[in-house]
């Protein structure tokens, strides 16, 4: 251990002669949310069909309800797919634990947007189409990169953007996103979309009618 850093993480160095990334895979845990308490028996569970590359310390969960041939459908209806990068840090699933969320920390997390991607995007709000994205992850991606125009360029880099309600989207149109803990940085991210009493009673309806929550739970479409 190198070091003691923010948040009480830990600076590891390894010292290993060959490919770390096998030898990650053999020594280590997947990381999951704080409940779901068994380790998975299948790994593709919590991981979604067009993942590339390693990284993320969660999975970003909307994006689990895509299958080959829903994307699929998705293109065949004329929906122009971008793709985009967020590594989510462990920090995701930290509750908001101050009583004025400003003094909230948030996490550092990397990201990557493409030319090609930037492209995408950029081109849709040109054109007045809506730009959707599927999970929290994709919008705090799009958001960071964005300049104050809303326009996206070819970018990598750290991002602590913090979304809560009075947060003005300037890429954003419409979330798809499951339903997320109390007192998280997400539901607030939600919350700026479709505003708070909107967001209680959407999460007092999905409860009436047993709705499946979190990870592997239900999605909903905000716009």
């Amino acid at each position: 251990m190198i070091d003691i850093v923010e948040e009480g993480n830990r600076l590891i160095q390894f010292t290993y002669e060959g490919i770390f990334e096998e030898i990650l895979d053999q020594l280590g845990q997947m990381p999951l949310p704080p409940y779901i308490t068994h380790q998975l028996k299948d790994k593709n569970r919590y991981q979604t069909v067009y993942a590339k590359y390693d990284g993320s310390a969660a999975a970003p969960t909307a994006g689990l309800h895509f299958t080959p041939e829903l994307l699929q459908q998705v293109k065949d209806m004329g929906v122009d797919i971008a793709e985009v990068t967020l590594h989510v840090g462990l920090g995701t699933f930290r509750p908001v634990k101050v009583d004025n969320i400003l003094e909230h920390h948030m996490h550092s997390e990397f990201y990557m947007v493409t030319q090609e991607a930037a492209d995408k995007i950029n081109n849709a709000k040109k054109n007045g189409h809506r730009v959707i994205c599927v999970g929290t992850t994709s919008c705090r991606t799009i958001e960071s990169a964005a300049d104050e125009n809303g326009m996206l360029k070819e970018s990598s880099g750290w991002t602590e953007i913090f979304i809560y309600p009075g947060y003005q989207f300037k890429v954003l149109d419409c979330l798809i996103t499951n339903f997320h803990l109390p007192e998280s940085t997400l539901l607030m991210l939600v919350s700026a979309l479709a505003g708070r009493e909107h967001v209680l009673a959407a999460y007092e309806e999905a409860v009436k009618e047993g709705y499946r929550f979190f990870s592997f739970g239900d999605a909903m479409f905000i716009q």
